[in-house]
């Protein structure tokens, strides 16, 4: 697998897509902490890590449904080629009315949360 943060955004959108309530994928503190920073954006429910040693595994519990989902689209901004960096102060609203989630010196955030802490760091996705 070349990016497993694509993948992890790829099977959260397809679960939704097919109605589920949970959906399972490899752990690691990376996606765990951008699963955390969905919650707190309201686009996922919980993030739990499950499993033992070499078997963990992060469940992710979808809200909404079919119908009405919580997460409707993902877009990536860098990639493993393509790395994306950016300044609080050139931060602008997500379009689609969703969120920017980016890596800075604090951990996962979302584009909100970083400009009111003050700090920029690697876009990594667009949620809406």
């Amino acid at each position: 697998m070349a990016d497993p943060i694509s993948d992890m955004f790829i099977r959260i959108k397809n679960a939704q897509n097919a109605g589920h309530d949970t959906v399972q994928f490899p752990y690691s503190r990376m996606k765990h902490e951008i699963a955390r920073a969905l919650e707190r954006t309201g686009f996922v429910g919980h993030a739990e890590r499950k499993g033992k040693r070499v078997k963990k595994f992060l469940e992710v519990a979808l809200i909404g449904g079919k119908e009405k989902p919580g997460l409707r689209g993902i877009k990536l901004i860098s990639t493993p080629g393509r790395r994306v960096y950016i300044s609080y102060k050139d931060m602008r609203a997500a379009s689609h009315g969703g969120a920017v989630l980016l890596t800075t010196s604090k951990g996962i955030l979302s584009g909100n949360e970083a400009r009111r802490d003050k700090v920029g760091g690697q876009l990594l996705a667009e949620v809406w």
